[in-house]
């Protein structure tokens, strides 16, 4: 009984301070990070602009039954598509750098003492912004490139299609750092003949590749805004380098895939973005 009573009251304590730190905050991320709380954080994600010298902009669309409409769909029904919102942001640096680093410095002093960073970028700044951090926070730091691989979307015919981003894992202390081994999903194994029954029922652990489809455009986890990232990404990241009660810090929030893989695992979070669209949508998705 009373192991049952403190278990109770060790999960509303987890509750109460889950519940404390759902917070959704608008403005830009390198005035509000010095306002922060010290050591708050187990985890920080940021999935910066990746400059790809464009505007981002994506248009969420209605679709209705309309035997009359512009689209058809399965079994050669017809459907009237209305614009409901467009969002989007200039996607343009002269120096990314110069623009990233101040706010992953300014981010740092928010994390725990076993707390780690992950950064989301592609092709065009990773390797820039890898060599930035190096000297930021050591090499020693650097604990994993985890390259997530998905499909869908143009085939240039002059070159190879970038079908990949990279997500740099840095552990503030690289001898201490959450890294919960048993919450990891396990994935089927590409050849379950070569290994025991036992084995491939229980499947294998994900390497530093992940392969992973990007959010459908009929899905439900589909809010609408440009860039946003699956949830299955960002549930592995927060089960693995975070515990229930935890908080996260993302403070480039776009859609809020981390606050809600937080808030679905029962981890706090704190989201930061300037636009006004993204503070919208995370909003609404959050509000349950």
């Amino acid at each position: 009984m009373r192991e049952h009573v403190e278990r109770e009251q060790t999960q509303q304590v987890v509750e109460a301070k889950t519940m404390t730190m759902q917070r959704i905050i608008h403005g830009d991320n390198l005035a509000i990070l010095p306002t922060l709380p010290d050591g708050f954080a187990r985890m920080i994600y940021v999935d910066p602009p990746f400059n790809t010298g464009r505007m981002q902009q994506r248009t969420r669309l209605k679709t209705t039954a309309d035997a009359t409409g512009d689209r058809t769909g399965f079994g050669g029904r017809r459907y009237a598509t209305q614009a409901v919102s467009t969002s989007g942001y200039t996607d343009t640096f002269d120096d990314f750098t110069a623009f990233l680093m101040p706010r992953i410095e300014a981010a740092l002093r928010c994390l725990t003492a076993d707390g780690s960073l992950f950064v989301h970028l592609d092709y065009r700044e990773v390797h820039y912004v890898k060599v930035a951090l190096d000297a930021l926070l050591g090499r020693a730091s650097f604990m994993n490139e985890i390259i997530w691989a998905y499909d869908f979307g143009g085939r240039p015919k002059r070159k190879w299609p970038c079908k990949h981003d990279t997500i740099l894992w840095y552990a503030l202390d690289p001898e201490q750092y959450v890294f919960n081994f048993d919450a990891m999903d396990r994935i089927p194994y590409m050849a379950p003949g070569l290994v025991s029954t036992e084995k491939a029922a229980r499947g294998k652990t994900p390497t530093d590749v992940w392969w992973q489809t990007i959010v459908p455009t009929n899905g439900g986890e589909k809010t609408g805004y440009p860039t946003q990232k699956p949830l299955a990404i960002l549930e592995r990241l927060v089960k693995i380098h975070s515990g229930p009660g935890d908080v996260v810090l993302d403070f480039f929030a776009g859609s809020g895939t981390t606050g809600d893989a937080a808030a679905k695992h029962g981890r706090g979070y704190v989201l930061i973005d300037e636009n006004p669209e993204a503070i919208a949508v995370m909003r609404e998705r959050l509000s349950g």
